[in-house]
């Protein structure tokens, strides 16, 4: 086999990320321009270079506000780029999403607000519901991330603590037509939970959140049981008047990130087994699944043996018990290398997409067959660091942190695990 394995992986990376970067796949999802004015909104990592992407083509008149996470950012002439915080929503995010509802209220039946929304943006749209403040909205969403609780039963929560999503801000932009351009970031693909659906009409209900935080054992504050026990907080439904003018389009999704990689895989002769973009649980679980199913392909019991790469996304989850550092996608990994455990001919990579693997400046990381060995060398035990979360600590002090920055688009994670040998 004749590639570098360590440059091979980062390459089915870049690959994966440019295959749904804005400036790909936003020209060719534009809807036509209106009668009346154009306005430009959205929300999540990939907002502001979504909103670049728009501008670049657009040849009529545009205004609007697009809010993003820090250091997320793109140069825009016509429309507002705001930065805030994620993943625990700030004052900044507050303050642009609130203006965000002003400026789609009393416009025409004529007029367009096309609202792009990449992974993220539930944080970034940050108007906490009457009666509940920003800092009570804070300590929920810290401890539902800290939970394990998958994306769809977090984004549940946040929907009925908010007055811009599940649907709100379409409604406050009746009567005129609204179109969502959407990068997915969630396993299935569902525009109700990407960014917490602030266009989409939502079936979940206020019962369902409460059952939320008592199934992961939130202390919610006070404001926010009473909020979620008012009937006000219930969120519109789908067949809800005001919805009838109103496309959620899909444009990006893990698969097709998926797809470019396995595309680039093939070039270079390794046969890719793509196992699908949709994978949750626990990260070390799925590494557990993982290290069952390379060991089963480099016994040869299936039709790709060695040179083969195993290629998924998703979003996994972590409970965090220790006070380490690191994101799902080290997390994976070093779960990963110990069950592997050494053995011959293995690599892997796994990193978020947008270029920041939980709340670290790291995209997320790689492994060898001698990661275990290495890090003993160095004194480290690396199922202490585990039991700590602290998979961070453990690639940093190795030197295999994959650092991109940010990559101003998000489908969550991606990882691709390389079989070189056969082992019998």
């Amino acid at each position: 086999m004749d590639i570098n394995p360590r440059e091979f992986l980062l390459g089915l990376f870049q690959q994966a990320v440019a295959a749904v970067h804005p400036s790909h796949v936003v020209s060719r999802n534009l809807p036509p321009k209106p009668r009346g004015r154009t306005v430009v909104v959205g929300a999540g990592k990939g907002a502001a270079a979504m909103a670049k992407a728009v501008e670049d083509i657009w040849s009529g008149p545009l205004s609007g506000l697009v809010v993003t996470r820090y250091e997320h950012g793109a140069y825009c002439q016509s429309i507002e780029v705001v930065e805030a915080g994620h993943p625990v929503p700030d004052a900044a995010g507050q303050q642009a999403a609130q203006r965000m509802l002003g400026l789609v209220s009393g416009l025409a039946p004529d007029d367009l607000v096309l609202c792009l929304i990449s992974g993220g943006g539930s944080s970034l749209l940050a108007v906490p519901a009457p009666g509940i403040s920003l800092e009570d909205k804070q300590a929920v969403t810290k401890a539902l991330l800290k939970s394990g609780a998958p994306i769809s039963d977090i984004n549940c929560a946040r929907k009925h603590l908010s007055a811009v999503k599940g649907g709100r801000l379409a409604l406050a932009a009746a009567p005129a037509s609204v179109v969502t351009l959407i990068i997915s970031d969630v396993p299935g693909d569902d525009p109700a939970t990407i960014a917490s659906g602030p266009t989409v009409a939502d079936p979940t209900t206020r019962r369902d959140a409460l059952e939320i935080l008592a199934n992961y054992s939130i202390e919610a504050p006070e404001s926010v049981r009473r909020w979620l026990e008012d009937p006000r907080s219930e969120t519109p439904k789908p067949g809800y008047p005001g919805f009838e003018r109103v496309q959620n389009r899909i444009i990006a999704t893990a698969d097709d990130s998926l797809k470019a990689a396995a595309h680039a895989a093939e070039h270079a002769r390794i046969r890719p087994v793509v196992l699908g973009g949709a994978i949750q649980g626990e990260a070390r679980d799925v590494a557990r699944e993982h290290a069952r199913l390379a060991f089963q392909y480099m016994r040869g019991a299936h039709k790709a043996p060695p040179p083969c790469v195993l290629l998924s996304g998703g979003e996994t989850t972590v409970t965090v018990a220790g006070s380490g550092r690191g994101g799902r996608n080290t997390e994976y990994l070093l779960a990963l290398a110990l069950e592997l455990n050494g053995v011959p001919g293995h690599f892997a990579i796994a990193c978020d997409t947008d270029g920041i693997d939980g709340t670290e400046r790291n995209a997320g990381a790689v492994i060898e067959a001698d990661t275990l060995e290495r890090a003993r060398d160095k004194g480290m035990s690396p199922e202490d660091m585990l039991a700590k979360n602290d998979a961070y600590g453990f690639f940093e002090a190795l030197g295999d942190l994959v650092t991109t920055g940010p990559t101003r688009t998000n489908v969550n994670d991606f990882r691709a695990v390389l079989l070189t040998e056969r082992r019998y």
